[in-house]
């Protein structure tokens, strides 16, 4: 699923900055109107909620995903991807600067 560069988008510019900004993305849309996000996420223990699902796509760094209700947590890095329910939430520890981009839905 590893994509580089997507062509043809519209950007909000407008920043979305979380947990201080420890978290920091931007919202871009597809021609088709597919709606992802591509940010960064800085060394920190986090907790996220999602409405939508959705697929993490890590093009940066290293970290440790739990899912809501799992006692698990499962290491992922630079090149792979975690998929999150709607609804739902997950915990992250981030061991290096992570960059990403986030498929909704």
């Amino acid at each position: 699923m590893s994509t580089e560069t997507y062509e043809n988008v519209s950007l909000d510019t407008k920043a979305n900055v979380y947990f201080d900004g420890a978290c920091v993305s931007h919202t871009f849309f597809l021609a088709d109107g597919t709606r992802k996000s591509a940010g960064v996420i800085f060394p920190a223990s986090l907790t996220f909620g999602t409405a939508a699902p959705e697929v993490m796509e890590l093009n940066a760094g290293s970290c440790r995903i739990r899912l809501a209700g799992s006692e698990e947590w499962r290491e992922y890095a630079a090149g792979e991807s975690f998929s999150v329910p709607g609804d739902s939430a997950f915990d992250i520890e981030v061991v290096e600067t992570l960059g990403y981009v986030c498929h909704y839905g």
